[in-house]
């Protein structure tokens, strides 16, 4: 019975639950969306980063292959602090800037489904990223990425609140920042990201690719808004969108051969702390769309300390 009713919820950073039901599958996602905002292919100059994310996510709504709410007795908060030191090197390569970093999360779950509970934090699958580069122009910025999901997240069957995935996934990403006035007020940024999963540990299951992708609209606001130690306020409309676009294979897929989506539109607001070289960010998206997955809302707490 227990089997039965493990749902299948889009799971942040690295958690990965099942289903029972024919009409929807589990979410192979790693990444998560909504991290990076208005400017979110923009990379800072040569320097050391340390960049904390703060991800809420809420949701009651679980859907089925045609995107319609299933009758399924859902509760879940998931709460992950994410933790990444960037180092944007003075070493070039392609005629842009090289930025080694690592991403580690650490998850909190809280969710009942049915008759089925958990409530834990760990440690989630972590990311390796040799290879990066940024560029900048005159009224645009660039950046490519190659990068590993290494799997040593908490990963049990029986602890379903677990953050790790249990499979290794490889990410390429691509995106740019357009500035369509010469003094840097107006921004228009994307983000694509692409994931190829292996087997998972334990089972005879490979997850299909994710295409993911993440835009912001900006505005810088006049030099003249400050309140207190706060300045160089952006304002802007954030979102994202993840599809599924290959099936699932392996001889433990269960469930019909349907690609989960979903998609998210919100606000943000960012501002700096010059004294302190910290830059704040606060954004939420409310996911519409979603198909085969759950539709919640991501709040997103950002912030990013230069050295």
């Amino acid at each position: 019975m227990k089997h039965m009713l493990r749902a299948a919820l889009a799971f942040l950073v690295c958690a990965l639950f099942w289903t029972g039901s024919a009409s929807a599958g589990p979410t192979g996602n790693h990444f998560t969306n909504g991290g990076e905002g208005i400017k979110v292919a923009t990379v800072g100059p040569p320097g050391f980063y340390y960049r904390l994310y703060n991800f809420f996510y809420l949701t009651d709504t679980l859907t089925d292959r045609d995107g319609k709410k299933l009758p399924a007795d859902l509760d879940v908060f998931v709460y992950a602090q994410v933790h990444r030191p960037i180092w944007v090197t003075n070493i070039k390569i392609l005629g842009g800037d090289w930025l080694p970093n690592v991403v580690i999360p650490v998850v909190y779950t809280d969710f009942n489904a049915g008759s089925v509970s958990d409530s834990r934090i760990s440690l989630g699958d972590c990311v390796v990223e040799p290879i990066a580069i940024s560029w900048h122009g005159e009224q645009w910025d660039a950046v490519i990425g190659l990068l590993a999901w290494i799997p040593i997240g908490h990963y049990d069957e029986n602890h379903p609140g677990g953050a790790g995935k249990g499979y290794w996934t490889g990410q390429f990403d691509v995106g740019g920042t357009f500035f369509p006035d010469k003094t840097k007020t107006w921004s228009l940024s994307w983000l694509g990201r692409y994931e190829i999963h292996s087997q998972q540990r334990g089972h005879e299951v490979q997850m299909g690719d994710d295409f993911h992708f993440e835009w912001g609209i900006g505005k810088a606001l006049p030099s003249s808004v400050q309140i207190g130690p706060l300045k160089g306020f952006e304002v802007g409309v954030v979102g994202y969108a993840q599809f599924q676009v290959t099936d699932d294979s392996g001889s433990d897929v269960t469930w019909d051969d349907v690609h989960d989506r979903v998609f998210a539109v919100g606000p943000e607001i960012r501002f700096a702390i010059p004294q302190w070289k910290t830059l704040v960010e606060l954004r939420t998206n409310f996911e519409f769309g979603a198909v085969d997955r759950t539709e919640g809302i991501m709040t997103t707490f950002n912030i990013t300390k230069a050295f």
